[in-house]
């Protein structure tokens, strides 16, 4: 009468590693806020994924693609800022969760999809400089 126990136990810990698999997907998700400011604000952004606002701005990109930050304002010199996914401790805990609860999957799909990465520099910051005559 062992067969049944044995069995509802292997099928739960199945259930429960599925459910983690992927953790840290499931707790920061694969896309991050990327804010821009500037000073003086109303500066023109555009981001090499070719979306664009005016600062301060923010944006809804993916965590694991790199991205350049072009900050345009008339009067003011154009700067370019280069921003990266980069390895963060809650990312590699989420991973963390990922091998301990036998989770291979979870692991493979958290390395490719970028959820266990920040962007950096966020936010992005910049004082514009005046173009001299």
């Amino acid at each position: 009468m062992r067969f049944p126990f044995f069995y509802l136990l292997s099928s739960g810990l199945l259930i429960l590693v599925g459910l983690f698999h992927g953790c840290a997907t499931v707790t920061r998700g694969t896309n991050d806020v990327l804010v821009v400011e500037s000073e003086p604000a109303g500066a023109t952004v555009l981001l090499s994924n070719g979306m664009t606002g005016k600062t301060p701005t923010s944006f809804k990109v993916p965590r694991k693609h790199p991205l350049v930050v072009k900050i345009q304002k008339e009067g003011y010199e154009t700067l370019e800022v280069n921003v990266n996914p980069k390895m963060v401790s809650s990312g590699g805990m989420g991973m963390a969760g990922n091998v301990l609860l036998g989770g291979a999957i979870g692991a493979v799909v958290d390395g490719n999809n970028g959820s266990m990465r920040d962007l950096s520099p966020n936010p992005v910051s910049v004082k514009l400089v005046p173009i001299s005559e």
